[in-house]
């Protein structure tokens, strides 16, 4: 055996079950249900080809729809508050701009410590009808009949929900950046600094520039996370009222295994594979076009 056949099959051993692993719970899985969202199936009975239709179906569907737009606002939310949000809160920690810096620093990363379950119940509880959010209002304003209407509001029944999930990440990113930043040489900063450089300067010019890698890796994770957000929404809402605050994935499980449909089921699923697909591919992109600007 030469030395560069050896070579290949060493690394065979050693990726080969890596690679195994992957295709068995995630290759197969997603190719599986590619399959079968060409079918009309309730999991017992014959399955039916029915071609395109459980897409057609899904994407004439309002609900499915509103669970698109919420879902879209997560990522929006996931993107243009948690990431700029943690950014900020991490740099203002590494340039000790505030005192007491390990309190603020463990107090922001504490939600995420919380199990999602028990964080949607508590501020189910602090949304309700007569919660604590309600309460507080009605003796402010000294008016006992008022009630929370954004939770009855089809276009603004998602803003709690959005509330809470930039409450609850903001802090796990910005621990991540606090690493990233005091891995900064600080002669870097330091040199900046005697040269005249502003904070803003120095966060813009020498910061921003020194972590595009890992923005680009915490949008990934943004991304994917918010597009299978389902046990803070399912605890918070299940959805409601009326679908109000429905996401793609609440839609997938009602259908898959309320209604007992695994191809219409399937369907949804593949939609959010290749949504998430293409909404990293953008930020690929984009990060692509800052790594050659800034290079």
């Amino acid at each position: 055996m030469t030395f560069h056949t050896s070579k290949k099959a060493y690394y065979a051993a050693f990726i080969g079950p890596a690679v195994f692993i992957y295709a068995c719970i995630i290759i197969f899985p997603v190719l599986y249900s590619l399959g079968l969202s060409f079918f009309n199936w309730n999991g017992y009975e014959k399955m039916e080809f029915v071609k395109l239709a459980n897409y057609v179906r899904m994407f004439k569907d309002d609900v499915f729809l509103l669970g698109l737009r919420n879902n879209l606002l997560i990522v929006a939310v996931s993107i243009f508050g948690q990431l700029p949000l943690g950014f900020i809160l991490a740099y203002i920690l590494y340039r000790k701009m505030v005192k007491a810096q390990s309190f603020f620093e463990s107090m922001i990363f504490l939600p995420i410590t919380i199990s999602a379950i028990v964080v949607a119940i508590l501020w189910a509880q602090i949304f309700a009808p007569t919660g604590l959010y309600t309460t507080l209002i009605q003796r402010l304003t000294d008016n006992p009949r008022y009630i929370m209407a954004v939770a009855q509001d089809k276009q603004l029944a998602i803003l709690p929900i959005l509330f809470v999930v930039l409450w609850m990440y903001t802090g796990m990113y910005m621990v991540i950046f606090l690493a990233s930043m005091q891995k900064i040489s600080p002669s870097v900063i330091e040199s900046a600094i005697i040269d005249g450089a502003s904070e803003f300067q120095i966060l813009m010019k020498i910061v921003a520039p020194s972590m595009s890698n890992i923005l680009f890796t915490t949008a990934v994770f943004a991304i994917a996370g918010s597009l299978k957000s389902f046990d803070l929404i399912f605890a918070m809402t299940s959805g409601g009222p009326a679908h109000y605050t429905e996401v793609i994935a609440i839609y997938m499980y009602t259908n898959t295994f309320k209604y007992y449909n695994y191809g219409f089921g399937s369907a949804v699923s593949i939609v959010i594979v290749a949504l998430s697909m293409g909404l990293i591919t953008i930020a690929q992109k984009v990060y692509g076009f800052f790594e050659k600007k800034y290079e």
